[in-house]
This record gives C-alpha cells, structure tokens and sequence, in this order.
C-alpha cells in the first residue's frame, strides 16, 4: 500500500472530514471511495469509446447500467 500526503484549503478539509464522519468511515476511506470512483468513471468513458467505435449499443447500455449500480451503492 502507498502512503502519499496531499495539500487542500482547511476548509475543504473540514468539509471532507464532517462528510467521512456522517458516513461513518474514515478520512482515508472516502479518499480511497473517491479514487475508486474516478477511475471507474474513466475506465467506463475508455471503454465507451472503445465501443463507440464498434458500433455496439448493447456494450453502451450494459456500460450505462454499471454507472446506475454505482450511484445504487452511494445512495
């Protein structure tokens, strides 16, 4: 596992804190939520695109699903 520090304004950071605090979870692990995210969220627009070059629809909405179970798992 990596270790790296990160610089924001306290405000944010007090924001960010109050947030991991009402999901009950800690700082690192909805920093870690958040990386988790991002990168699905890039990996689903590479794979769209992918796709969108092969014309196939079906992988389009299968890829639309995915996001709906993501913003499920948020909710």
């Amino acid at each position: 596992m990596t270790e790296f520090t990160i610089r924001i304004p306290d405000d944010r950071y007090q924001r960010l804190k109050q947030l991991a605090e009402s999901r009950q979870t800690s700082l690192n692990r909805l920093f870690d939520e958040m990386a988790t995210l991002l990168l699905t969220e890039q990996d689903v627009r590479t794979r769209l695109a992918l796709r969108q070059g092969r014309g196939s629809a079906e992988g389009l909405l299968r890829a639309l699903d995915g996001l709906d179970a993501l913003d499920d798992r948020e909710s």
